[in-house]
């Protein structure tokens, strides 16, 4: 299980927060704090995995919550959950290394996906040793190529892993067929998927020819 920390100032919102996480299969809610001083306490006596962290605490900025914890040599990871939008906000959060940048307000499957997204990368880094570029390229861009949002619109970030790990896992190549039938999509969302992943250079496409009728397109992940 991934042990979390929920810092928030606002009781109801923190108890959202608290909800959200527990609902997220894998994970585990060991405290809540709502003051800066009470999150960095917290931190030292529980040892977290991931801390949640408002930006806008009654005694600290969060931001500086976030460099004491670096300072006293925390390990645990940060998704910064604010409504902050200031650029300086932005910038200086990515450079003290979050994981992830959360506005509120957001619903339940929007920190869910960034949720499973984090433990993803969890798990390569609970290996001794990576695998190789495809660990590497999992950890430092969990998203993909530019990020979530650069997909094609009408396509998801959750439905793209799986087929993503069903390519990888295959061991070879996947039609758009065989890649439907374990991801449970239809033939035609499958091909969409593996095409967008060819065309971004993370896959690669070759053709297969048979006795008669059109080449089948046989997918294999790292181009």
């Amino acid at each position: 299980m991934i042990r979390a920390l929920v810092v928030d100032d606002d009781f109801m919102v923190a108890r959202v927060h608290h909800g959200f996480v527990t609902r997220t299969p894998g994970f585990e809610v060991v405290g809540v704090a709502h003051t800066g001083s009470d999150a960095l306490t917290m931190v030292e006596e529980l040892r977290p995995d991931l801390v949640l962290l408002d930006l806008y605490l009654p005694d600290l900025f969060g931001l500086d919550v976030l460099a004491r914890l670096r300072t006293d040599g925390a390990e645990c990871d940060v998704i910064v959950i604010t409504a902050a939008t200031e650029v300086d906000a932005v910038r200086g959060a990515r450079r003290q290394g979050v994981v992830d940048y959360v506005l509120k307000p957001f619903g339940f499957e929007d920190l869910r996906e960034r949720l499973e997204r984090y433990a993803a990368q969890h798990e390569v880094f609970a290996a001794d040793d990576l695998r190789g570029q495809q660990d590497i390229d999992r950890v430092l861009w969990p998203r993909g190529p530019g990020g979530a949002a650069d997909l094609p619109k009408g396509m998801s970030a959750e439905t793209a892993g799986l087929v993503e790990t069903a390519l990888r896992e295959a061991g070879g190549t996947l039609s758009a067929s065989e890649a439907a039938a374990r991801v449970g999509l239809s033939r035609v969302s499958a091909r969409r998927y593996l095409e967008y992943f060819c065309s971004v250079g993370r896959a690669e496409v070759s053709l297969r020819y048979g006795n008669a009728g059109r080449p089948e397109r046989r997918y294999r992940w790292g181009a």
